[in-house]
């Protein structure tokens, strides 16, 4: 079998298992692309050989129920721990070698995913832009004129270039669906809790997920379901319910023309485009929750961060990004009681959320308001970051679910797309809709080429 044409889909590739293909052949074709995309921002560091061989020839025999992820090649944000393997959240002098997994990592594992390596990063996970690294920047898998998106800059890259099949990401402000709706993918944001941080450097502790990259919704669920469920030793573990995809959601509120903010034409021409492939919706305020999305980069959320690494930025004068250590220093703004005083806003804000959501099932939105070029960064390091999270930031603040799926593609060619949100374990009722969208979509496409 010719393996450089194969998809790399969990669908496609476990039917080339049943056709004899061997997990070496594939995760040497899985290098092989990596080598061809010709960018050296995507990994910052790739399993060597003998470890690839070792997870290989520990893989029980080719059993898809049992192990739903067998055979398939992975990789993981570099914050999140790989046994023996350095981990520097894309800070030189934060590198050094974890003796154990991260528990996601461990059930990816166990699920029979074999990881490939670690992907780049924003430093510390603090930005949604991909370019705030030391090393070199991945590039966007659409166009490398324009951002790749961040944090999980090379997660959501190494999936969109085909590379792997699942990547992991995390998502504390938009980090696992700002880059997945710039690279065109999946990029599915569980219920805060649902998945273990266990291993994961923190950026906000209280708000980080572990998100899931794939390049069709089927993979990204079924990267969730192998790592979600409850895990004791991580105080902020908080289980969902479980439940499988069922019925489509009816309830879907879309932003008003007030709260929808999108930067071009070309945005805007694929956000009615995509309106126009949902079952049904009506227009909804959320002016408040946007707003609630100030705490977290205005407010004293910001000394979250600074607990996170600010004790090691400190012991490392120099070892920051400027632009990291520019937004954990505003962190010195910030008073205990500012602390309790933004404590007391964000309960009126989830307040508002949870009376949204008694009268809607999904809020639809755009993923992305608009698409920066690398140049515009370059410019204003800030701005277009800030402008990048409208519809994210307050997602995980207010305790909901979110899944970014791709959309009708923009007339200048991009890649653009909406995010649906759920209140907290809503995920399996974001992925029914999901689907149906993407039906939708094919349906769609196949009626203009006929």
């Amino acid at each position: 079998m010719n393996l450089t044409s194969l998809s790399f889909q969990r669908a496609a590739l476990h039917a080339a298992y049943r056709d004899g293909v061997k997990p070496s052949a594939v995760m040497a074709e899985a290098l092989r692309r990596f080598e061809a995309a010709h960018d050296p921002g995507i990994f910052l560091d790739v399993a060597p050989s003998d470890m690839i061989a070792a997870k290989i020839s520990a893989l029980p025999g080719f059993d898809p129920v049992a192990f739903p992820l067998w055979g398939l090649p992975a990789a993981v944000k570099d914050n999140i721990a790989l046994a023996g393997r350095p981990m520097t959240a894309a800070c030189p002098a934060f590198s050094h070698v974890p003796t154990e997994d991260a528990e996601v990592v461990r059930r990816l594992r166990a699920a029979g995913a074999i990881i490939l390596g670690k992907t780049n990063l924003d430093q510390f996970a603090t930005g949604l832009v991909g370019v705030r690294t030391p090393y070199p920047v991945p590039r966007n898998a659409v166009s490398a004129e324009h951002v790749p998106g961040g944090s999980s800059s090379g997660s959501a890259v190494a999936v969109a270039r085909g590379i792997v099949t699942l990547a992991l990401g995390t998502d504390t402000a938009g980090s696992g669906r700002v880059p997945a709706a710039l690279n065109g993918i999946v990029g599915l944001k569980p219920s805060v809790g649902a998945v273990s941080t266990r291993g994961v450097v923190p950026a906000c502790r209280s708000l980080d997920c572990v998100s899931v990259f794939a390049t069709c919704l089927e993979d990204a669920w079924a990267g969730f379901s192998a790592m979600a469920g409850e895990d004791r030793a991580d105080p902020f573990s908080r289980p969902i319910m479980w439940q499988e995809p069922g019925a489509v959601p009816s309830r879907i509120a879309v932003p008003r023309a007030a709260d929808t903010h999108l930067d071009d034409a070309a945005g805007r021409i694929a956000w009615a485009a995509a309106l126009a492939l949902l079952p049904s919706s009506r227009e909804a305020a959320i002016t408040d929750m946007l707003d609630s999305a100030k705490l977290l980069y205005e407010g004293p959320w910001v000394a979250e961060r600074a607990a996170a690494f600010g004790d090691f930025a400190r012991a490392h004068p120099g070892a920051l990004h400027p632009v990291t250590q520019k937004i954990i220093d505003g962190a010195r703004d910030f008073s205990a009681v500012d602390a309790f005083r933004g404590m007391y806003k964000l309960a009126e804000y989830r307040r508002v959320a949870e009376d949204f959501f008694a009268a809607h099932d999904v809020l639809v939105v755009p993923s992305v308001p608009c698409f920066p070029t690398v140049a515009a960064l370059a410019a204003d390091p800030f701005a277009p970051n800030a402008r990048l999270g409208v519809y994210t930031n307050f997602v995980n603040l207010l305790d909901l679910a979110a899944l970014a799926v791709p959309g009708p593609k923009r007339p200048d060619g991009l890649p653009a797309g909406i995010t649906l949100i759920g209140p907290r374990g809503s995920d399996a009722a974001l992925m029914a809709l999901g689907l149906d969208f993407t039906r939708r979509q094919a349906a769609a496409a196949k009626a203009v080429a006929a």
